[in-house]
């Protein structure tokens, strides 16, 4: 049951973030690619394996034979989430800087837009 509320969970975080990545307003479009790198995030640890135990193995060596979740996928999303957050500010300041210079963020409005 998990199983099947994750994966709607992680096609309407999919579905959420391509409606707002194909809108008119840059500031929308930002955060739908935010939502889709969310979404990504969600999916690689769902496929990296949810069940086990922590991969913090208390004592020296851990006692016996138990399924350990791998850290790896873990340390991947972490790294995702931190590049993510500066590529958003980024973006952002970007987005700010192109209302300041052409007074609106509308893209079909930025494409006739003459110097």
């Amino acid at each position: 049951m998990t199983e099947v509320v994750l994966s709607v969970g992680i096609g309407m975080l999919f579905a959420i973030g391509t409606f707002l990545v194909l809108r008119r307003d840059l500031v929308r479009v930002i955060f739908g690619v935010i939502v889709l790198s969310q979404a990504t995030n969600v999916y690689l640890i769902t496929m990296g394996g949810i069940q086990g135990v922590a991969p913090v193995v208390g004592g020296h060596g851990g006692h016996g034979e138990t399924a350990v979740t791998d850290p790896l996928v873990q340390a991947l999303v972490l790294t995702a989430v931190v590049i993510g957050l500066a590529t958003t500010a980024f973006a952002l300041v970007l987005a700010y800087r192109v209302y300041e210079e052409h007074g609106t963020i509308d893209l079909d409005r930025l494409q006739g837009v003459e110097r």
